[in-house]
């Protein structure tokens, strides 16, 4: 059995047993075997069964909220739009299987047609850091496109993925359909990565853990969709609404503790602009309500836990702070908002992805020196950009290597919009229309028409 605990209080709230290998396989199997018939589904009947999932999801959105709030720390708002998110992605992938058409294509002698076909069982793999929505970016258009879905949560973070499968029974999906398998990933999502009765893994974590994932997909030609770190950049050029930059940034970077690939924790400011920024951040961070997440005022909650919470500090420890926030004392995994000054590129906060509520700013002189920083890293998956020069916006939205950018705005996600990284963030769009194509493969076929 796994310990589950309250960040905010360090509180054991439950247990949870661990999914061991036969169970694991048994899973599969029967995810495999409800394939078949789940693919023959008529597209207006999946169609239905999805929205009536995305109805119960919405009938218990504030359970649902409640329970993240308790396993993962998040601020009650934070929590309750996650939950509406898994309702909206179900919602927006109900209408794809009576849409999912393929193409007619003009060729001599007869006709060529092609068909998105399933691929058959889907893995996921979910963070702990959005267990709910990252949950349902998998397997709601898996499921639309006719495929079987088994699902890993999180170690840290499994009650809201169980419950979300109580509610897909609920809403009448199909045994086998859609599980989910808490458990240890060297166990269970080991376990989707080498059997060959899963034919695609999405996984959503380090980049690290994601390029071995990847390695051995390689070995069986698994599909693979990869969501992994970042270290965005937010550029903050002179003739930006610098009031408006300042007051939003602490929330780009700070907003579930940033534990975010999203987050904007490298804030790059034209240098004649620097000071004055610096300035109005500073009473921004002050200000952000460090809180019981559970409190409607919260803005956020604490680290997930302490192993995490003495990483973040590691990286504070040397360098030059600026300002901090405040956080509460007591028990749970709180630290504060934090502001470093970078000395240069090669400082480690600058460079690596703290994922803890830590910013790092440094001062450029001019676009080509904003677009060189923005792009010294290994990673390319999110970033704003702050200028009033729509021209200037756009040079630098084609010069920034990242899958998902911001103009005078924090925004990295919107379900109808593919989202998903460049680089050493990722591999694959999670998302919007191009998500579904990726649960397919395209299938042609020629009828010859000649007597």
């Amino acid at each position: 059995m796994t310990e589950i605990h309250n960040p905010a209080t360090g509180d054991v709230v439950g247990e949870v047993a661990a999914t061991d290998l036969a169970a694991t396989d048994a899973a599969i199997g029967l995810a495999a075997a409800a394939f078949e018939a789940w693919r023959a589904v008529a597209p207006g009947d999946r169609a239905r069964l999805l929205r009536r999932f995305a109805a119960v999801v919405d009938a218990h959105l504030d359970e649902l909220a409640d329970l993240e709030v308790c396993n993962s720390g998040h601020t009650i708002g934070n929590a309750r739009w996650e939950a509406g998110n898994v309702r909206d992605v179900l919602d927006y992938y109900a209408g794809a299987p009576e849409r999912l058409t393929g193409r007619q294509i003009p060729v001599p002698g007869g006709v060529d047609v092609t068909f998105h076909e399933p691929l058959g069982v889907v893995g996921v793999i979910v963070p702990w850091n959005f267990p709910m929505p990252i949950a349902g970016w998998g397997f709601a258009p898996a499921l639309a496109a006719g495929n079987t879905v088994v699902l890993k949560p999180a170690e840290l973070t499994p009650l809201t993925a169980l419950r979300l499968a109580e509610l897909g029974r609920e809403a009448g999906l199909p045994d086998g359909v859609f599980t989910v398998l808490p458990g240890r990933g060297d166990v269970v999502g080991e376990r989707f990565v080498t059997s060959e009765a899963v034919r695609k893994v999405c996984f959503t974590g380090s980049t690290e853990v994601g390029a071995r994932i990847m390695a051995g997909c390689a070995a069986q030609v698994k599909r693979v969709t990869l969501e992994l770190g970042g270290k965005s950049a937010n550029i903050v050029f002179a003739d930006a609404d610098l009031a408006a930059a300042a007051a939003s940034a602490p929330s780009a970077v700070f907003d579930n503790a940033g534990q975010d690939c999203c987050a904007r924790s490298r804030i790059l400011v034209q240098r004649s602009a620097y000071d004055r920024f610096l300035e109005l951040l500073e009473p921004a961070v002050r200000g952000f309500r460090v809180a019981d997440p559970a409190d409607e005022a919260a803005e956020m909650g604490p680290l997930i836990s302490a192993a995490q919470r003495d990483r973040v500090a590691s990286y504070v420890a040397d360098a030059r702070v600026a300002y901090t926030g405040t956080c509460p004392d007591g028990p749970g995994f709180w630290y504060a908002p934090t502001v470093l000054l970078a000395d240069s590129t090669a400082d480690r906060h600058w460079r690596e992805e703290i994922f803890g509520p830590v910013v790092s700013v440094l001062p450029f002189d001019d676009e080509a020196e904003a677009v060189a920083l923005a792009n010294d890293t290994p990673y390319g998956l999110s970033g704003s950009i702050w200028t009033r020069d729509v021209g200037r916006a756009l040079r630098l939205a084609r010069a920034v290597d990242s899958g998902n950018l911001s103009v005078n705005s924090h925004s990295s996600v919107r379900y109808w919009t593919p989202f998903g990284g460049m680089k050493r963030s990722g591999l694959g769009r999670e998302l919007g229309p191009d998500a579904l194509h990726a649960f397919t493969d395209v299938k042609n076929v020629f009828i010859s028409t000649e007597e």
